[in-house]
């Protein structure tokens, strides 16, 4: 049914504005990056700094240990996003292509597990790393992060190969192709908006992840940048200016890798739908 022109301008002013109650958070954090100590605490209301400073940069740039954060968050987050899509794909395959007993079962165990709050984890993780000797290493971040994602990437990526017609994997083997050079050639492609948009979520989540980061590493040089932003409040003060250039700086990676696969996020958004 068509819509009229009244309806399509409503339906416009409603999506600009909430689109600016979405924005204006961000819009706020970078611009209160460019004002000054002075301004930052002034009661008058600015949208726009009236003297724009890159010092809050410059003094979050240069806090020691920004790099060091920098690189163990890139090499965890990364590392249980690319852990996370391998096994992920290993667990799809089977579930969607072949009917065995215990399936719907395990589907459903699945999706309870990623319905878990992450805080109900948070001990026995913490016991587990504790008894394999990992505690105050990078690699229990990445186990950790691994294993909350998982159970999202597995029931996401279900979906997508759930959704492409098995035909064309029968077809690719009657022309000569084993059954992997079929899920190769044939699926794996396909599956490519899926695994883009289920790395999406996956980085955003272990990017983001503050708790596990500050209590697993003791030793200052083996935490993440989450970790990294909480130093800009001391006992008796907050560096605002610090904060809001920190946090701008922060974003930049998650922006980066978003740009970088935003070209397959909207039709591996749409193609995840296909009903089991």
């Amino acid at each position: 049914m068509k819509k009229s022109l009244s309806q399509r301008i409503t339906l416009s002013v409603l999506g600009v504005f909430v689109a600016l109650v979405f924005l204006f958070p961000t819009y706020w954090m970078f611009t209160t990056a460019l004002k000054t100590p002075g301004e930052i605490l002034s009661p008058k209301f600015d949208l726009l700094p009236s003297s724009a400073t890159l010092s809050n940069f410059a003094s979050a740039l240069t806090k020691p240990g920004f790099l060091t954060y920098l690189g163990n968050s890139l090499i965890v987050t990364l590392g249980a996003v690319l852990a996370a899509l391998v096994v992920g794909v290993l667990a799809a395959i089977p579930l969607a292509r072949f009917r065995f007993r215990g399936r719907k079962g395990f589907l459903l165990l699945i999706l309870v597990a990623q319905l878990a709050p992450l805080s109900a984890l948070f001990i026995p993780m913490y016991l587990l790393m504790r008894d394999i000797g990992l505690l105050n290493t990078l690699p229990s971040l990445l186990l950790v992060y691994f294993a909350t994602s998982l159970p999202f990437t597995v029931w996401m990526l279900y979906g997508f190969v759930n959704g492409i017609p098995y035909d064309l994997e029968e077809a690719a083997m009657i022309d000569g192709c084993s059954r992997t050079g079929a899920f190769r050639r044939v699926t794996l492609p396909l599956l490519g908006p899926g695994l883009v948009t289920t790395s999406v979520f996956s980085f955003i989540t272990a990017w983001n992840e503050f708790l596990f980061a500050l209590v697993f590493m003791r030793d200052q040089a083996k935490q993440t940048l989450p970790v990294w932003l909480s130093s800009f409040r001391t006992a008796f003060s907050v560096d605002w200016g610090g904060v809001m250039a920190a946090s701008v700086v922060y974003a930049i990676p998650a922006v980066v890798f978003f740009l970088i696969v935003q070209r397959k996020l909207v039709s591996g958004m749409t193609a995840g739908a296909v009903k089991g």
